[in-house]
């Protein structure tokens, strides 16, 4: 996606989880007395994530500059305010975006904040990536070519390697699979791919992985591809890339399929209509030729913004959003396309290419606090759950990215994402159950032989009882509410330094027995040793 929400919102019109619209959610205060009793010395180590675990996109709208989600602070009404309000976003409707020039990807404070995060994989994609012609000489652009919607520059891509390189990243993209690439069968070709490739080595530069296009299970999304286009094509398609880069580009993994919508309780991929195009994933994976990926992946998104709608089931509300059947939408999504992964790609790794609060820019609260219980419960159960690299969008454009889009100063997500890369490791550990509203997940701590972190999320509005094995240092995440944009760690503020630099991540450090995490906080607790058990043969 992101734009590609257009047409994925079509899924609103279906029932989805009962509770999550706008019915009030349930007391969650925990019993005051039920300590939660954390014991490292027996969580055993249950699987490993990538280096790059938490990951995520620049939208190859944001390179090349064009239409993206409009600011809500921007906005006088949305599609979701008329009866018509869905078929006006699936036509573009102009109050829903507005025009972005290209992102400086040099600008120091973006590169900096960036760099807090590394190592990450940097996915530049996006539906706009679909039908994206690569102008590779050094001319400012030129009129879109047939077949395509939109040019990219040599100096813009140049902007995208060097952002990249001066941030630890790895590059994983796709290629424009509009009706220009195609031959005179209507077979893709690398006609711009390889440009692109090439290209990205002159620079010094490599793709890491590539899914061959973003979202082929709508394959009309992107624009400028034919309308009877089918799993089968895309089957030799898939064939057709494939062989080219195991060929050309040899150090690069092939991604796929990277579809979107499937795997939420109550929609039926059958029912979808308004006359766009969905493919199941599981007819792209069983087409002929089958499709052979290196690395499986997929998309998520829980719900459509309030630019799509602004109540109903596959709306989020505020009040709902620290409710399990909201937090656990993404798990049984990735129950889904780990049986489809077993039963077609079985051993290949499992990443999460794109996800983010809500499809469509996200909701006005994605820019508060209350979102970072979500962004985080969301990196801790999927690396429970064995996906290996989870990329968030975007890094910078819209309400859902990590990074304001017009100031480039950090929003409470950002720094829920700082704490993960600063404090947790790839080995991942089976924390236990937790307690009512309180969820636990750990890793090893990242540069710290020895060490483990678990990770403390308390959704209660009451404070968390938790008996510690042995001393350690606490890092608890808290605002000035739910709907703050002020992120405090151990009660002082986090920000940047007057020269733009990163704060220092200071813990608190606390004796092992009884502590108490507050109400609608998020801990990471570091202990120096483990003594955890290895996973039985």
């Amino acid at each position: 996606m992101d734009t590609s929400a257009i047409a994925f919102v079509a899924l609103i019109a279906f029932p989805l989880l009962a509770g999550c619209g706008g019915e009030p959610p349930p007391a969650t205060t925990a019993p005051a007395t039920d300590a939660i009793h954390l014991d490292t010395k027996t969580m055993k180590r249950i699987g490993t994530v990538s280096e790059r675990y938490q990951s995520y996109n620049v939208e190859m709208v944001e390179v090349v500059g064009g239409k993206f989600w409009k600011p809500y602070r921007l906005m006088d009404s949305t599609g979701a305010d008329t009866a018509d309000g869905m078929a006006a976003l699936t036509m573009g409707d102009e109050r829903m975006f507005r025009k972005m020039e290209p992102i400086n990807l040099a600008d120091q404070r973006l590169v900096r904040l960036a760099q807090g995060l590394a190592p990450a994989y940097v996915r530049v994609s996006g539906t706009w990536a679909n039908a994206t012609y690569f102008q590779d000489d050094d001319q400012p652009a030129r009129v879109v070519p047939k077949g395509y919607v939109n040019v990219l520059t040599r100096a813009q891509w140049k902007g995208v390697v060097d952002f990249i390189q001066a941030t630890n990243g790895a590059l994983v993209t796709s290629f424009a699979v509009s009706n220009g690439v195609r031959d005179a069968k209507g077979l893709w070709t690398p006609v711009n791919a390889a440009k692109l490739v090439a290209y990205t080595k002159s620079l010094g530069g490599s793709v890491a992985a590539a899914e061959l296009f973003n979202e082929p299970n709508i394959p009309g999304a992107g624009g400028e591809l034919r309308a009877d286009y089918d799993v089968a094509a895309y089957a030799r398609d898939e064939q057709a890339f494939r062989a080219w880069a195991k060929k050309e580009v040899p150090d690069m993994l092939v991604a796929g399929p990277g579809a979107i919508g499937e795997g939420l309780e109550g929609v039926s991929f059958e029912e979808l209509g308004q006359g766009t195009a969905f493919f199941t994933t599981e007819s792209m994976l069983s087409a002929e030729p089958r499709p052979d990926f290196d690395v499986y992946s997929y998309h998520f998104y829980g719900a459509a913004s309030a630019r799509a709608m602004k109540s109903g089931p596959f709306s989020i509300q505020p009040a709902n959003a620290l409710r399990p059947a909201w937090l656990t939408r993404t798990d049984q999504v990735a129950d889904l396309n780990t049986a489809l992964r077993d039963k077609y790609q079985p051993g290949k790794p499992i990443w999460l290419t794109e996800t983010a609060e809500a499809a469509a820019g996200g909701d006005p609260f994605a820019v508060t606090y209350l979102d970072c219980f979500r962004y985080l419960y969301q990196l801790g159960s999927l690396a429970r759950k064995g996906v290996q690299v989870v990329m968030h969008n975007t890094l910078a454009a819209s309400e859902y990215s990590l990074i304001d889009q017009d100031t480039h100063l950090p929003k409470p997500n950002y720094w829920a994402a700082y704490l993960w890369a600063q404090l947790m490791g790839t080995e991942v550990y089976d924390a236990g159950t937790g307690k009512p509203g309180t969820y636990l997940f750990a890793h090893n701590t990242k540069g710290q032989g020895g060490g483990i972190t678990v990770l403390v999320i308390n959704t209660n509005d009451s404070a968390a009882p938790v008996h510690l094995p042995a001393k350690a240092q606490r890092y608890t995440l808290t605002s000035t509410g739910l709907d703050g944009t002020t992120v405090l760690l151990n009660g002082a503020e986090l920000k940047l330094t007057t020269t733009d630099e990163l704060p220092p991540l200071q813990g608190q450090a606390v004796e092992a027995g009884a502590l108490e995490l507050p109400a609608h906080s998020i801990s990471f607790l570091t202990f120096a040793t483990t003594g955890a058990a290895e996973p039985k043969p």
